[in-house]
């Protein structure tokens, strides 16, 4: 239900429960078929099971923790300020809107009119928009890497450009919990989008689920696996609501060691099913604790574009965990900025909530 075009409305893909805001995250939050949270609430969701009351202590916490991403790879934040952000992504210098980046820009008009592409029109986070392109036309894709994964970037319509990188930080934690176990890893990634989270886990050995509900999406993380020379991977490719996918999953007995859930705010699954976080987090949690395996290694929760604090999601995790021992740390990602050459230290820029169980 992610619809990765539209990052938020189901950010299945940062859009649905299927599809982290390009092509429907499992309905989409990122492109694709966003619904209105009036016209969501008014359409039949997925089948929901009841919450499965939990007994026992709930986990111990690690609280305000901030993650901080300063670039990698291709990827870097270059300036930010007057609701803008100057970013760098390969050998592209891009202008794209950001509401929380309240001050004024660090460097001056020399930088940030050298610029390849700017994003312009609707710069609500599920509006559609244009890019425009000051020196030259640009082709909608071009060759990136982050963490090793050879990748394209996609100038959506959007705003989006097929990647999240402030999620650096749960992607490195991944490939270390992944390289460390010494035994086979499952790795089930929700909202999946354009699969560089996908890719990250299998290149570092795991058996990767992979499920959207865009099938754009889709099509954009097989291109991107082809690119990394993953072909061979053990990734299976699901386009389909994510909600509907793990309550599947749970009747089967199917269990994993790794959880990510990236999910909108709204979305639509490739049936019209509808995602409403505020509605259904609940029960996605619920069922994917159920989906553990017994030597479980983590739950990881990113939440964007919500009106609420991390204590809500924190809470959350920590009931939905209750009894299973372990951690639950929660706070913010950020981006820092870097400078033009990637070297400085900026400000922070806060990007998103985020809640991570982890069995300590």
């Amino acid at each position: 239900m992610r619809n990765k075009d539209k990052r938020p409305v189901q950010r299945q893909g940062r859009t649905s429960p299927s599809a982290k805001p390009a092509v429907p995250r499992s309905a989409p939050a990122r492109p694709g078929r966003a619904a209105s949270p009036e016209k969501a609430r008014s359409e039949e969701a997925a089948p929901q099971r009841l919450l499965i009351e939990r007994t026992g202590e709930r986990p111990a916490e690690r609280i305000p923790l901030i993650l901080e991403s300063s670039g990698a790879g291709d990827f870097h934040l270059i300036d930010s300020g007057n609701a803008l952000k100057l970013e760098q992504y390969g050998p592209y210098r891009i202008v794209r809107p950001e509401a929380q980046a309240l001050w004024k820009p660090s460097l001056g008009a020399v930088a940030w009119d050298n610029v390849d592409a700017i994003f312009t029109g609707d710069t609500d986070e599920d509006g559609m928009g244009r890019w425009r392109f000051p020196k030259e036309a640009l082709g909608e894709t071009w060759p990136l890497s982050l963490l090793g994964i050879d990748f394209l970037g996609r100038f959506t319509s959007f705003r989006h450009v097929g990647v999240f990188p402030e999620q650096i930080v749960h992607w490195q934690w991944m490939k270390q919990q992944v390289e460390a176990a010494a035994r086979p890893v499952k790795v089930l990634n929700l909202f999946g989008y354009t699969g560089v989270a996908s890719l990250v886990a299998a290149a570092a050995g795991a058996e990767v689920t992979h499920v959207d509900a865009s099938k754009k999406a889709i099509g954009w993380a097989r291109e991107n696996q082809a690119l990394s020379r993953l072909e061979r991977a053990p990734i299976r490719w699901i386009c389909e609501d994510a909600m509907k996918f793990i309550q599947r999953e749970e009747r089967r007995g199917n269990r994993y060691d790794i959880i990510l859930t990236d999910p909108p705010k709204f979305g639509r699954g490739p049936n019209g099913e509808v995602w409403h976080l505020f509605e259904h987090l609940p029960s996605m949690l619920d069922i994917c604790r159920e989906l553990f395996s017994p030597k479980a290694l983590g739950l990881v929760l990113t939440a964007y574009s919500i009106r609420a604090s991390f204590y809500s999601i924190h809470e959350l995790m920590r009931e939905t965990m209750r009894g299973a021992g372990g951690v639950v740390e929660s706070g913010e990602l950020v981006i820092r900025e870097s400078g033009l050459e990637g070297k400085d230290r900026g400000r922070a820029l806060s990007t998103s909530l985020f809640s991570r169980w982890i069995p300590q």
